[in-house]
């Protein structure tokens, strides 16, 4: 049973992972093809580009947040490393910390939830050239931040597996659990 929910949770974090990544890969190579653009018509003044900086910023923080919940999904961030666990000798002591640091992970992305929110149901303000509005914007902070809200809670729920069960859960290597 254990394992078959974990294997769940590692296909859907795979297809997460490849929508997510398929996201990025599209947006940067919109802002490819857009910036190339701005610099042929340049030289070649067949269009006005005035919209050039409204999608670029549009493109631009999509890009950013989609790519930060691709990392987060991933288990990828850069971080120091798990250096203090190595000197506490207590099994439970080692997975207490571990939980700790997820739970302040978790709070840290819950506050940008909550304000990231906030900000794009609350923005009334258009977009200059098309008079988007600028929810659109800002829509990538709440998704993604949703979505690493939802994988800081699954990865405190293996911390606490293998705080309960460290037999069960501790002699598995953390990316297996959160990959």
């Amino acid at each position: 049973m254990k394992s078959s929910f974990i294997e769940a949770f590692n296909r859907f974090d795979k297809a997460l992972t490849l929508v997510l990544e398929w996201i990025c890969i599209t947006l940067f190579a919109a802002i490819t093809l857009i910036m190339t653009l701005n610099i042929v018509v340049r030289f070649v003044p067949i269009m006005s580009m005035h919209w050039f900086d409204e999608i670029l910023e549009l493109l631009y923080g999509a890009l950013i947040f989609y790519g930060a919940a691709a990392v987060w999904v991933a288990h990828g961030h850069f971080s120091v490393g798990d250096w203090l666990s190595k000197f506490l000798k207590n099994v439970w002591a080692r997975f207490a910390y571990r939980l700790l640091v997820e739970m302040m992970s978790l709070i840290f992305i819950a506050i940008f939830f909550k304000y990231s929110l906030e900000l794009t149901m609350g923005t009334e303000e258009q977009t200059t050239a098309f008079a988007l509005s600028r929810k659109w914007l800002y829509a990538c902070m709440p998704i993604t931040g949703g979505i690493m809200v939802l994988y800081s809670i699954k990865n405190m729920y293996f911390e606490l597996a293998r705080i309960v069960s460290p037999d069960q859960f501790g002699n598995r290597k953390t990316t297996e659990l959160n990959h």
